[in-house]
């Protein structure tokens, strides 16, 4: 859930604080599926009534979100905190009286039983991370517990907090685990719409690389034997003296792929601060998730779900 920061003020008999970041005592992974009272039970060295304290105090996140549901489901990659104290979405509220902050959910733009896909804004988290939580997770979350007081999305995989476009969920564990065991053969398509530095040479390409990470969380090109490896090919669509606009299809998900491949041959996205770029008339990233296609690995029809590119990347030309 967004949080909103107050500076302490009195509001009639209730008393709003500047909010402050959950500490947590543990940080669980999972491994395989399971309920969370049970995952917890084997986790913790405590009584079945401790576990179902720290549930009932709101003490538990499942990837951010505060849940208190016993049986509520985990899948495999799911992220499980234990929280020092109590948390709240939105500010701390000192007495009752006050509700949160309507949270604003993301346009979706693909919805069956099975899926839910929205169209990411720029700014919000795929899932949350240590220094924030509010993220499209959380927020898809919301909305289907609106429906459903037992449902919950399931993380098929991420897009950079700066990147907009495409982001799918699963409905169902049985599904996500079909999905996530052969995620690279059951997705056909992985389209991205860059705005990069600079006019190519080459106008369509297929870069392959080895991309390592440093323990500033920075990826790079390696040159060893150590590392990932990463195929983006890429066809300009648009440029002027300046700048190129890119359709780009990777074959592989590595983290920072298109950034960091475009930047080691001297044409950073724009408005990529974290890997150099000089320029950002876009005010924002320039990169954004266009296209993502799959196969049901159930009914085995082919999904294509899009997501239109930002007007202000084609105004740019």
């Amino acid at each position: 859930m967004k949080r909103k920061l107050f500076n302490e003020k009195r509001t009639g008999h209730v008393r709003v604080e500047r909010e402050t970041k959950p500490q947590y005592t543990v940080v669980y992974k999972v491994n395989r599926s399971d309920e969370l009272l049970e995952f917890l039970l084997k986790k913790c060295n405590t009584s079945r009534n401790n576990v179902k304290t720290l549930l009932t105090r709101r003490q538990v996140l499942v990837n951010g979100s505060v849940v208190t549901q016993y049986n509520f489901p985990l899948a495999k990659d799911d992220e499980v905190k234990l929280a020092k104290a109590p948390v709240n979405g939105g500010a701390t509220l000192k007495r009752e009286g006050v509700k949160a902050p309507r949270v604003e959910m993301p346009k979706i733009i693909y919805e069956d039983d099975d899926f839910i896909a929205v169209d990411k804004p720029v700014g919000l988290l795929s899932v949350e991370s240590d220094k924030e939580s509010d993220s499209a997770f959380s927020r898809v979350l919301a909305y289907l517990r609106q429906k459903d007081k037992t449902a919950r999305p399931y993380v098929l995989h991420r897009i950079d907090k700066e990147t907009s476009g495409v982001l799918l969920f699963a409905k169902n564990i049985k599904l996500h685990s079909m999905l996530r065991l052969r995620w690279n053969e059951s997705v056909t398509l992985r389209e991205y719409y860059a705005v990069a530095e600079g006019t190519f040479e080459n106008k369509t390409d297929t870069l392959i690389d080895v991309l390592s990470e440093n323990k500033n969380n920075l990826v790079y090109v390696s040159f060893g034997s150590t590392g990932q490896r990463a195929v983006t090919h890429y066809e300009v669509i648009a440029e002027n003296a300046a700048y190129s606009l890119l359709r780009v299809k990777i074959d592989t998900g590595r983290k920072n792929q298109i950034r960091v491949q475009l930047k080691h041959r001297n044409h950073a996205i724009v408005g990529d601060d974290k890997y150099g770029a000089a320029t950002n008339p876009l005010d924002r990233l320039g990169l954004h998730a266009s296209a993502l296609e799959f196969v049901h690995p159930v009914t085995k029809e082919v999904i294509t779900i899009r997501a239109s590119v930002p007007q202000a990347f084609r105004a740019l030309f």
